[in-house]
């Protein structure tokens, strides 16, 4: 299975101020993210995760890493610095991916679009960094966890959530 997720700014205190997410500490929040990535990832699925991972030394972050099922894929956000980049544990790591699945063009950057590649043939575009209050372009979703329910989430549900809020 593919899952998609973003901005999950493990040890970074802003996002508690900043987000509301429902959580007294840091401790807390990583550890709750931790344990809803792992109730949803099997440890033989591929994690894209779109910017935004954790504050922290490299050896903190490829221990969060490591605890963390799947083989993870990062696409680098603005908030993730030379530790998160050079840690341990990506599969890959880049800017901006494209990937053809079923049929079906994905673009994945941290960033939103306004247009993308092969936008006029119905290709899609993922992204984070609006951490769910971006109003959406068709065929673009934020994959972020404060729009998914703070955990990473299939193809399929990612399609789903947008056509249930439209519906």
């Amino acid at each position: 299975m593919i899952y998609f997720t973003s901005d999950t700014h493990f040890a970074d205190p802003r996002v508690l101020r900043i987000d509301r997410r429902p959580f007294g500490s840091m401790a807390e929040h990583d550890a709750a993210l931790v344990r809803y990535w792992n109730e949803v990832v099997g440890r033989d699925d591929e994690v894209w995760h779109l910017g935004d991972f954790a504050r922290g030394d490299a050896e903190a972050v490829e221990a969060l890493l490591a605890s963390l099922n799947g083989r993870k894929h990062l696409i680098i956000g603005n908030n993730d610095g030379p530790a998160t980049v050079a840690a341990k544990g990506w599969a890959s790591i880049q800017h901006y991916a494209e990937l053809l699945i079923e049929g079906q063009l994905f673009i994945l950057c941290h960033y939103p679009f306004r247009t993308w590649n092969k936008m006029g043939k119905k290709s899609v575009n993922l992204h984070g960094h609006s951490h769910g209050k971006l109003t959406p372009m068709p065929r673009q979703f934020d994959v972020g966890v404060d729009a998914q329910g703070l955990r990473p989430a299939t193809l399929d549900q990612i399609m789903k959530r947008r056509r249930a809020r439209a519906g």
